[in-house]
């Protein structure tokens, strides 16, 4: 049972063990690949019959693949970094995956051809066995129960027709996996839970997009410079720029920076970046190295004073409490 690639220089099988993937224990792998064409390198996390699958890849340029799978599965696809499209046999639509965008797909024993069109992606995904997933969804919404009624059918097909932007709560999740301190038990036990939360938060993106119109972004390119401008913010989180500053640094006007990164992400910039700073102070703060005067200091916060009473606002208790729950 496994996955294979192909290009015209080399095949590479990559290999599922039913049992690992179906088995009730934790297990956990780093990898690296060198292919004829880059490197991979990554980490995995297998349990109840749920992968979760981090990768880093660098191309020497980019590459088309056919692929082959004779593992029924259904997958969380979250594309961090770089452009992917993938087309599945059986399929109407091809699905090209752009940096900050998420899908829902289910794929059955079938092939088609994957498309690598930049040197340096970074991907994160959740696949599940299909029994595994058809449990976990029968509670959701009415978005997920119908496309678990396409996977029971058995038939191939995405939970959405267009993608979705990977917005800061489902960033937040991610990123939570991926830091987790956990060990044996309780990391699995984190893991089905941030699983769970993910398949929560990717269902009502898809909700909420479904219940919206766009208004303001019309074209691809003010998407990327929507995205682009959001990555800005978090790099310069200690110092941002003022709005008129990032519409500037960004390449686009900034009414359609106001109303467009609204409507991407369902905030303000500026609400982003606050919800940002906390979120990144609450983990400095359960890490215990840094004092929160320090955190304060470094996220931007004018006086310690401010910093507290943000924090509270957002989640109900000071700062020095969560050092005190730890």
């Amino acid at each position: 049972m496994g996955f294979e690639l192909k290009n015209d220089k080399k095949a590479l099988e990559i290999a599922f063990d039913e049992n690992d993937f179906s088995n009730h224990g934790f297990k956990e792998d780093v990898f690296e690949m060198n292919l004829p064409f880059g490197q991979v390198t990554g980490r995995q996390w297998l349990f109840d019959g749920i992968k979760i699958l981090y990768s880093e890849t660098n191309l020497d340029s980019p590459v088309e693949l056919d692929w082959k799978g004779d593992t029924e599965l259904v997958a969380m696809h979250f594309n961090l970094q770089g452009r992917t499209s993938i087309k599945q046999d059986g399929m109407d639509n091809s699905f090209e995956l752009n940096k900050n965008q998420h899908n829902l797909f289910y794929g059955t024993n079938a092939e088609g051809k994957m498309k690598f069109d930049e040197l340096r992606m970074k991907s994160f995904m959740i696949q599940f066995e299909k029994n595994s997933f058809l449990r976990m969804s029968k509670d959701g919404n009415e978005s997920l129960k119908r496309f678990a009624g396409k996977i029971a059918s058995g038939t191939p097909s995405a939970f959405s027709n267009s993608n979705l932007n990977i917005n800061l709560p489902i960033q937040t999740c991610i990123n939570s996996i991926l830091n987790c301190e956990y060990s044996s038990g309780l990391k699995r036990l984190f893991l089905l839970s941030k699983t769970i939360e993910l398949l929560v938060l990717q269902a009502e993106s898809f909700n909420a997009f479904q219940n919206s119109k766009s208004q303001y972004i019309k074209h691809d390119y003010d998407k990327e410079r929507i995205v682009f401008a959001r990555d800005y913010l978090g790099k310069n989180i200690e110092s941002p720029p003022t709005l008129a500053e990032l519409s500037k640094i960004a390449g686009i006007n900034e009414y359609k920076l106001k109303r467009g990164f609204k409507e991407m992400f369902n905030q303000t910039a500026f609400s982003y970046l606050s919800d940002l700073r906390l979120e990144l102070a609450k983990n400095d703060l359960l890490d215990g190295r840094k004092l929160a005067s320090e955190i304060a200091f470094e996220l931007g916060y004018y006086s310690l004073q401010h910093f507290s009473n943000a924090f509270k606002k957002k989640f109900g208790i000071a700062p020095s409490q969560v050092r005190r729950s730890r």
